[in-house]
């Protein structure tokens, strides 16, 4: 997945082995990795990008599901959330590729790329975990969704032990149950979102719930006073441009709060906040007024917050 992990376990039930969890969640993210990652040559997923046949391809389980995720928040944003992007991430170069120029790709440039994606162009059949390619170059990234599915799959594992309490983190999406080492709730930080400096703006106490954050304020370029964002709107085909700086989604599980960050997050503060409320889902918004960053919190948000609290 291109990041770092880390589990914390206070302590392990009786009978159960920590070099043996170890390399059982080294197993899981090894599978995951193996099936949806994009840096492998040889994983499921990158076996499906290479392939131009717009015949049905029958996936495991897991990929077909992650993906078929996807395309349904992809129907519920509007196509906000597009897993089929990478095109359009590469041509501004926040893929593997520079960018052609800092001022940024040609209005004809973009709308060629632009027309080598969209979700509508993926079709499913759900009794044989299939899907096929409308259009033979389509190209699917699961970046925006796959650790969140890490984090539940190592979460699931340690739920099948019966381990009372852990965090599982991955690059920055966070799944927690019961209590910490200290024997409260685990707490994490909300940054203030300042390029460069890390400073603290809000702390959320939470337990039996996952957590992820979607920010333009760690992967960006700036060229002659423009700001391009790493975050494309798949919808434009332009980096985001709005005065969201970062959103935070709580869920019960962390593919699902992964993929609703970064759908929130091209949204914006306004769109984003509408949808976020219609859904019922628990997101903290924090919109750059002024010199200030001021925040917004949804009505499931506030109702968790305090719960856990």
């Amino acid at each position: 997945m291109g990041t770092g992990y880390s589990v914390v376990i206070p302590r392990l039930p009786s009978g159960v082995k920590e070099q043996s969890v170890h390399q059982g969640i080294e197993s899981i993210l090894q599978g995951v990795n193996q099936k949806m990652s994009t840096y492998i040559p040889e994983s499921e997923l990158s076996r499906i990008n290479r392939s131009e046949s717009g015949d049905w391809m029958v996936l495991s389980p897991e990929l077909f599901d992650i993906i078929r995720l996807s395309h349904s928040i992809s129907e519920q944003t509007d196509g906000a959330f597009d897993i089929t992007v990478g095109p359009l991430v590469n041509l501004w170069g926040f893929g593997p590729d520079e960018p052609k120029s800092l001022d940024g790709p040609s209005d004809p440039e973009i709308a060629l790329a632009k027309s080598l994606t969209g979700y509508q162009n993926l079709e499913f059949s759900p009794v044989e975990k299939a899907i096929r390619k409308k259009m033979p170059g389509l190209y699917i990234d699961l970046s925006s969704i796959a650790k969140g599915y890490g984090v539940d799959a190592v979460a699931d594992y340690l739920d099948s032990l019966g381990v009372p309490d852990y965090l599982v983190e991955i690059g920055g999406e966070i799944r927690g149950k019961g209590l910490s080492h200290r024997g409260d709730q685990w707490r994490i930080a909300v940054e203030k979102p300042i390029p460069g400096q890390r400073q603290v703006q809000r702390a959320i106490t939470f337990s039996d719930i996952a957590i992820a954050t979607s920010g333009d304020y760690r992967n960006y370029y700036e060229h002659e006073g423009m700001r391009y964002s790493h975050t494309i709107d798949p919808r434009n085909g332009r980096p985001i441009n709005h005065t969201l700086a970062s959103v935070t989604v709580l869920s019960d599980r962390a593919v699902r709060a992964d993929a609703w960050a970064t759908a929130l997050m091209v949204l914006g503060e306004k769109e984003g906040y509408r949808l976020a409320e219609k859904k019922g889902l628990a997101a903290y918004f924090l919109y750059k007024e002024g010199d200030d960053f001021l925040p917004r919190e949804t009505t499931a948000f506030s109702a968790l917050t305090t719960q856990s609290g």
